[in-house]
């Protein structure tokens, strides 16, 4: 990773800080968008997982959209200068003010997640002399064989539609004069390592469009949402996720038509190029023997480790020592559950060392908090040092 090879310049900067690779971000970009254009498909990026201004203007520049789940997401989106009509707006809880935000902008469609929100905001959209583009997000009740935590497709989650709910509803949905429903959305969930799961996906949607196309849903695209995850484990042996292979799988087995085909991928985006970069505080020995390594950075920069039990690759970038030992790594906040690892192999680590918190892209800086009062971590980027 980048910070290894710059760790003399790095020891400059005030920690705890991110560090983005910009080489890196391109490399993806590059890779993911040549693969899309082969087979016509329409790229958003998923704005949740990281909203730097570098990194969205980059992205931008490469010609993907964005995905949004909030309405300050959108908000967001435009103020970086994406088109409205390339952002698609999800979420179970759009309040009244982030629908009528997003049909001011003219979005390219509010992807509802509940009958109840189809009516809403089709009254919404009436009360301001508006027809607003929608699309049906379903939920497919597919396992997508990752962390329950950021599973969203089975039949009990709290996201998309049932397809029996959707069936029972035809004659109602068809009754909301103010919405255009050109598109169908599904996103089964987050960090997918096993690509059989996109084929499963496939069999599903293929039966789900055949059917709302026979009730009279003209649909323009189907939306079959990302998921693809990234190597926390080793993040040097894949850089650049496998896109090639998804769509090679979704090109053989989703039967759509001539509809434009449309993905959100965000980890699989900027997950790699982002690193969390530490200074040790201190070391300490337990009563029971085990060694902890106290850093700077705590679960208020990368909570993902506290609240998912996710794993992120450590590294000490400047020690010298070649004897190595187990430590566990743990942060500042006052919570018990802030650990970074409990049994990683270090050279032996002393104050002042650095280290990286490796994948630390997507969903470390977008979900830092303020909690104990810390500062927001700044941003470092390669192209700067």
């Amino acid at each position: 990773m980048l910070s290894r090879q710059v760790a003399a310049k790095l020891a400059t900067y005030e920690t705890p800080f991110y560090l983005y690779d910009i080489d890196l971000l391109n490399q993806t970009l590059d890779s993911l968008m040549s693969v899309a254009r082969r087979y016509d498909y329409k790229i958003h990026y998923a704005i949740k997982a990281n909203y730097d201004k570098r990194l969205l203007e980059i992205i931008r520049k490469h010609g993907l959209g964005i995905d949004c789940a909030s309405g300050n997401e959108v908000k967001c989106a435009i103020e970086a200068g994406f088109d409205p009509k390339t952002i698609v707006y999800a979420g179970v809880g759009k309040r009244d003010k982030e629908i009528r935000y997003a049909i001011e902008q003219g979005i390219y469609a509010i992807n509802c997640e509940s009958i109840e929100e189809l009516g809403v905001v089709n009254d919404i959209a009436g009360d301001m002399g508006k027809v607003v583009s929608v699309a049906l997000r379903v939920n497919p009740d597919i396992d997508p064989r990752t962390n329950h935590c950021i599973d969203t497709g089975q039949a009990d989650s709290k996201f998309g539609i049932s397809y029996e709910e959707i069936l029972s509803s035809v004659e109602y949905i068809r009754s909301l004069k103010n919405l255009d429903v050109i598109g169908m959305h599904i996103h089964i969930g987050s960090q997918i390592r096993e690509l059989h799961v996109f084929e499963n996906m496939c069999n599903k949607v293929n039966v789900i469009v055949e059917n709302l196309t026979s009730l009279g849903f003209e649909l323009e695209f189907v939306d079959v949402g990302g998921g693809l995850g990234i190597n926390y484990d080793m993040p040097e042996n894949e850089p650049i996720p496998n896109f090639a292979s998804v769509f090679a799988i979704i090109k053989q087995h989703l039967q759509v038509g001539k509809r434009e085909v449309h993905f959100e991928f965000g980890r699989a985006i900027v997950g790699e190029c982002g690193e969390l970069i530490t200074k040790v505080l201190f070391n300490k020995t337990t009563a029971t023997g085990r060694r902890l390594v106290i850093v700077d950075a705590s679960m208020t920069e990368l909570i993902r480790p506290a609240l998912y039990g996710s794993y992120h690759n450590i590294e000490n970038i400047t020690s010298k020592e070649e004897q190595r030992t187990k430590y566990t790594i743990v942060g500042t906040a006052c919570e018990s559950t802030d650990v970074f690892d409990e049994n990683v192999s270090l050279p032996i680590t002393k104050r002042g060392d650095l280290l990286t918190l490796k994948s630390a892209g997507a969903y470390g800086m977008s979900m830092a908090s303020r909690y104990n009062q810390h500062d927001l971590p700044a941003a470092v980027y390669s192209d700067e040092l």
